[in-house]
């Protein structure tokens, strides 16, 4: 009897975890999970891509809301856009990191998840065309989503980038 109540309980287990939306604790720490980067290390990345940044505040300071600051950038991030100039051949302008200002939230700039990127033609225009419409995000921004899971929100004068990975790299 008592190898049937070992083999039952197994069994439970077994099946609670191939349950779909039972892996709460992989989805819970998959944020954590993030390695993240220095600035310097991200401005030598984009750097090596040639991305350029830029900042209001000509400043890279992580708690200065008009500065652009990578620090604390999770790595698939920075190699998102890496990825996103690579594809494109666009030139990119980075002008918000990971500083302070931003919403809040779990995939949010202060975290590591975004950039944004200075709009041009050539950004938006492989945007559109290659990504799927996924319709208005709740501040009214229209959102375009890779085929990676990435989603691009068109806010105006620039793109806010979500990067859940690297986009491919």
């Amino acid at each position: 009897m008592k190898i049937r109540s070992v083999l039952t309980a197994l069994a439970l287990v077994a099946g609670a975890l191939l349950t779909p939306g039972f892996g709460v604790l992989a989805a819970a720490t998959d944020a954590q999970a993030a390695t993240k980067i220095t600035h310097a290390t991200a401005a030598s990345m984009f750097g090596s891509s040639g991305i350029t940044w830029s900042s209001s505040g000509g400043c890279s300071h992580r708690n200065v809301a008009t500065c652009t600051s990578f620090d604390q950038l999770n790595l698939d991030t920075a190699k998102g856009a890496q990825t996103l100039r690579s594809a494109t051949g666009c030139a990119l302008n980075i002008t918000g990191g990971t500083e302070t200002g931003h919403a809040s939230g779990t995939y949010s700039h202060w975290n590591g998840y975004k950039l944004d990127f200075g709009k041009s033609t050539c950004v938006t225009n492989y945007i559109k065309n290659t990504f799927a419409y996924i319709g208005v995000r709740g501040d009214g921004a229209q959102q375009w989503q890779s085929g990676s899971g990435n989603v691009y929100a068109d806010e105006g004068n620039h793109w806010d980038v979500t990067y859940y990975n690297c986009g491919g790299c």
